[in-house]
C-alpha cells in the first residue's frame, strides 16, 4: 500500500500531503483537491475546494475546507425537449476548470450530483461520460425528490442551524420544484416536495412565453389564463401566477398542500418551526439579489417573502442559496482486519461507489427484528434507494454481547428490510462499527435467505452521505482496503 506522496512545507513548518498516489493510512494530514458538480433541470454549476483531513486513529476527519473557485451559474442547455446538450455542458465544465486553474487530473476526489431531468437514464449516461476519466475518484449521485430535499437542508445551513436551537424549515425553490425539509437537532426529520418553481414558465424580454412546462400550464389554468408558448405573459399575469405558487408553497409548509402538485407525502410536525431558511435559485432574489430576468424567480421571491411575514415566520438568510449543494467529497483509506471479514463467495469483491444507509437502530439487550427492518426501510427511502436499483452498504453500530439471540434478530431484520435490494441481485453489504462483522455475516448466510453474495466487515464508522469502495482482499494480510468518500456540504 506504500506509494509516493508529494510533500509540501509551508513557512510555518506544517507538512502537507497532496497528490492522488499516496498511502493515506500512514499520513497524519492530507490535503485533497475536490470538486462538487451540480447539474439540474434548470441550472448547473461547479464548486472547487481544498479539503484538509487530519488523522484520528484509523479514521480521518475534515479539519478545514476552503472554496477555491465558484463557477458561473449556467442555465442547463437542452438539445431537445428533455435531452440535455452534453456538448454544451461539457464546454461549460471545461471552461470552469480553466477558470479555476485546474485540470481534471489535478482533482483528487469529487461529487457529481444529478437532479430532475439530468438524472434520467439517457442524460445521466451522457453526463457521466464527461467525467469518465475521473470515474474512480467521483461519487455520482442521481438524486430524486427526497434525497435532493435532504441535501438542500444540509447545504443551506438549515440542518446545522437547528442543531442547537429550535426547529427550522428549509424551503429550497428551484426551477421546477420546491423542496421543504423540517430540521431539528441537526437532522432533516421530515420532508415534502411539490411542483412549484421559477422556470415552469420562461419568457423573453417582451414577455413572450418561450418555454412552458406541464405544471406551468397547471398554474396558468389555475389563474384563469388561456396562454401558450408564443403568447405574452404580462407583469400582472406573472404576479398572479407567482402568488398562486407561493400559496401552494405556504400550504405545503403547513402540511396542507394541494395533492395535485405534491411530489412527496405531506409534511408532518412543522407547526413548531417558526424560522425559515430559503435556498435554491429563487433565494438569490431575496434581500435585493439579482438573477435572470426571463422567468418567475423575482415574482415568486416577492410573493413568498410577503406571505412569510404575514404568517409571522422569521426568514433567516441561507448560508448557501443557489449553491446549497455539496462542495465535493473527502476521501480516505482504512484497513480492515482480515480476521473479522465474512466474504461469500470469495470473488464478491471489489465493490465500488456504494451508497451508505445509516438506519437509526436501538440495539439494546433485546433486539426487535421488526424494528430493525422498519429502520432499514426508512433509511432506504430517505436516500431514494427503496427501489432496489442500486447496491447499498448498511452502517451498523454495535455494543454489548454477541449472543445468538441478538445476532439472529439483527440479521433477520436486516435481510427483511433490504428485500428490494437483495431481490434485485445486489449483494448484502454490512459495515459494522463493532467487532462482529464475521459473526453477523455467518449468521446471515446460515439462517437467512440471502440469494446473492454477502460482504460483512467491521471496524469502520460510517454515516449518511458516505460512499464506499471495498477492494479485493490482500492475501498476504487477509485485509481488505476500504475507501470512504464522504459528501461535504459548504455549511457543515
Amino acid at each position: 500500500m506504500t506509494r509516493t506522496a508529494r510533500i509540501e512545507a509551508d513557512p510555518g513548518g506544517r507538512v502537507h500531503f497532496s497528490g492522488a498516489g499516496r498511502s493515506l493510512i500512514e499520513e497524519d494530514e492530507i490535503e485533497l483537491r475536490s470538486v462538487g458538480v451540480d447539474i439540474g433541470s434548470s441550472t448547473s454549476h461547479l464548486l472547487f475546494s481544498t479539503i484538509v483531513l487530519e488523522r484520528m486513529d484509523t479514521r480521518y476527519v475534515v479539519a478545514d475546507r476552503r472554496v477555491d473557485h465558484e463557477s458561473r451559474i449556467l442555465l442547463t442547455p437542452y438539445a431537445g425537449e428533455n435531452t440535455i446538450d452534453a456538448d454544451a455542458l461539457g464546454a461549460f465544465i471545461a471552461a470552469e476548470y480553466d477558470a479555476a486553474g485546474m485540470r481534471p487530473e489535478d482533482v483528487d476526489t469529487g461529487a457529481l450530483i444529478l437532479t430532475g431531468v439530468a438524472a434520467r437514464r439517457s442524460n445521466a449516461r451522457a453526463i457521466g461520460e464527461l467525467f469518465a476519466a475521473e470515474a474512480g475518484k467521483f461519487v455520482a449521485v442521481s438524486a430524486g425528490d427526497g434525497l435532493e430535499t435532504l441535501m438542500a437542508a444540509h447545504g443551506s445551513g438549515a440542518a446545522a442551524l437547528s442543531r442547537d436551537t429550535a426547529p427550522v424549515l428549509n424551503v429550497d425553490i428551484g426551477g421546477g420544484t420546491t423542496k421543504i425539509a423540517l430540521c431539528d437537532g441537526g437532522e432533516a426529520v421530515a420532508r415534502t416536495a411539490l411542483d412549484a418553481g421559477a422556470r415552469l414558465i420562461a419568457f423573453d424580454a417582451d414577455g413572450i412565453i418561450t418555454r412552458l412546462e406541464p405544471f406551468g400550464r397547471h398554474y396558468l389554468d389555475a389563474a384563469g389564463l388561456a396562454l401558450a408558448e408564443g403568447d405574452r405573459l404580462t407583469p400582472q399575469d406573472r404576479e398572479h401566477v407567482a402568488a398562486l405558487m407561493a400559496d401552494r408553497i405556504m400550504a405545503a409548509m403547513a402540511g396542507q398542500a394541494d395533492e395535485a402538485v405534491l411530489r412527496l407525502p405531506p409534511l408532518k410536525g412543522a407547526e413548531a418551526a417558526r424560522r425559515v431558511v430559503v435556498s435554491g435559485g429563487v433565494s438569490v432574489y431575496l434581500d435585493g439579489g439579482a438573477g435572470v430576468a426571463d422567468d418567475l424567480g423575482a415574482d415568486l421571491a416577492r410573493a413568498l417573502d410577503s406571505r412569510l411575514a404575514v404568517a409571522g415566520l422569521e426568514r433567516i438568510p441561507a448560508r448557501q442559496g443557489i449553491r446549497a449543494t455539496v462542495v465535493g467529497a473527502s476521501q480516505y483509506t482504512v484497513q480492515v482486519s482480515g480476521s473479522t471479514i465474512f466474504l461469500d463467495p470469495d470473488d464478491a469483491l471489489p465493490l465500488r461507489n456504494m451508497a451508505v444507509i445509516a438506519p437509526a437502530l436501538a440495539l439494546g439487550d433485546t433486539i426487535d427484528a421488526d424494528a430493525v427492518a422498519a429502520a432499514v426501510t426508512g433509511a432506504l427511502d430517505r436516500m431514494d434507494l427503496a427501489s432496489g436499483a442500486a447496491p447499498v452498504a448498511v452502517a451498523l453500530p454495535w455494543t454489548g454481547s454477541a449472543s445468538y439471540a441478538r445476532l439472529a434478530a439483527l440479521a433477520r431484520g436486516l435481510v427483511h428490510g433490504l428485500k428490494p435490494v437483495l431481490a434485485a441481485g445486489h449483494p448484502l453489504v454490512l459495515v459494522v462499527e463493532g467487532d462482529i462483522g464475521g459473526l453477523l455475516g455467518m449468521q446471515c448466510r446460515a439462517e437467512e435467505d440471502v440469494p446473492g453474495a454477502i460482504v460483512s466487515i467491521d471496524g469502520i464508522a460510517l454515516s449518511e452521505f458516505d460512499f464506499i469502495d471495498i477492494g479485493a482482499v490482500i492475501r498476504q494480510t487477509g485485509a481488505a482496503p476500504v475507501v470512504v468518500k464522504s459528501l461535504l456540504f459548504p455549511t457543515e
